[in-house]
């Protein structure tokens, strides 16, 4: 008798363990297993996620997988054994612009003006090299920003990417807008073309607050002794993902003394950072291996000489000893020359979404 199962994953939930639970054929799951292409796509399963099985018997007939939003896996049996066919789902997008004035936080005049975290989120990594969103949002700055909303079969799905945002932050403006190269790849920029993104990080960690500052006259919390801090202490809970501020090289992994587990990063021009505490090290991180910004390259930890989890950062230039939160971070590489007139075209609609009639009227940065 042919059956139609509507099962939802549960915690822990695998592919066999349904087969198994249902007392569908395991002999099937190999053989639907074993199409080319499909076994990780299978094996990712998700607490939430659904799927439909047809049956008949322990047979299965069809199973059909929700693969991610615009896209979803259909396997059928045939006279010759299973098929798989990769089926696009129309999906809806509403391009929308709202701007809110912050009282006390981001996330909540995101919120009352109908946004969502996942925005908030992204706004903030956008800003992030020009913005502390920790120490430097105030009553009063303001946003707006342009986005995508992504709708599946009339019903809300998602956030789709920022198109353009505006940020006044004490008094000064701040404004990206995303451009698409010819050859797929996306990122922000400023009006005039100079990208947002910095060759470095301020912070490679998500922080609670920093513990203790650059200084050049600190007493250590251990040594009790008058000692220069030539780096910035991040609080953050162990096991926190510490990332590469920035394209580089790892020249050391190890334990050095005081800095308990350390990786040292060199970033050529004759920059080096310093990640140091550290509770362990990113599985299979080794000396020599080039790392891009934003890998997780360790953890926070407390080893070493350590009151408490953190991340012990430094940033040294030529060997001297840099403030990371003040020294000037170099640009990455504006738009090129070539696609200026194209970017320009494209980018042009988006601005202009973030400005009333009237225009700005602000000092930009």
């Amino acid at each position: 008798m042919r059956q139609t199962l509507e099962i939802t994953v549960g915690r822990n939930d695998t592919l066999e363990a349904i087969f198994q639970r249902e007392d569908l054929s395991l002999a099937d799951l190999a053989a639907i297993r074993s199409l080319p292409g499909l076994r990780n796509d299978l094996d990712r399963v998700h607490r939430g996620e659904s799927l439909t099985l047809v049956r008949e018997g322990e047979k299965v007939l069809e199973l059909t997988s929700r693969l991610s939003l615009a896209q979803s896996l259909d396997v059928t049996r045939s006279a010759s054994g299973f098929e798989a066919h990769l089926i696009a789902i129309p999906l809806e997008t509403r391009t929308r612009t709202l701007s809110a004035k912050i009282d006390h936080s981001l996330f909540e005049a995101m919120a009352a003006a109908g946004g969502h975290d996942s925005t908030t989120l992204a706004l903030a990594d956008i800003f992030a090299w020009d913005i502390d969103f920790v120490n430097e949002i105030q009553p009063g700055d303001t946003f707006t920003v342009t986005y995508d909303e992504v709708y599946d079969h009339g019903k809300y799905a998602e956030d789709g990417p920022i198109l353009a945002a505006r940020f006044i932050n004490e008094g000064h403006e701040y404004v990206a807008v995303r451009y698409v190269t010819p050859d797929g790849h996306a990122g922000y920029y400023t009006p005039d073309g100079r990208n947002l993104r910095k060759a470095f990080l301020r912070a490679p960690l998500k922080f609670t607050r920093v513990s203790s500052p650059f200084s050049l006259h600190r007493r250590h919390p251990i040594l009790n002794l008058i000692r220069a801090h030539k780096g910035i202490d991040f609080a953050a809970p162990i096991g926190t993902p510490v990332w590469a501020a920035g394209d580089g090289r790892v020249i050391f992994e190890g334990r050095k003394g005081g800095y308990g587990n350390v990786v040292v990063l060199d970033h050529a021009h004759g920059i080096t950072t310093v990640y140091g505490h550290l509770s362990r090290f990113a599985h299979g991180l080794h000396i020599g291996d080039r790392v891009s910004q934003g890998n997780v390259i360790a953890f926070v930890g407390m080893t070493g000489l350590a009151t408490g989890p953190h991340l012990h950062y430094e940033f040294r230039v030529n060997g001297v000893y840099k403030n990371p939160q003040t020294v000037s971070l170099p640009d990455a590489v504006p738009i090129d020359g070539t696609l200026r007139v194209d970017f320009l075209a494209k980018t042009g609609p988006l601005l202009g979404s973030l400005y009333p009639p009237e225009g700005p009227a602000l000092v930009s940065r």
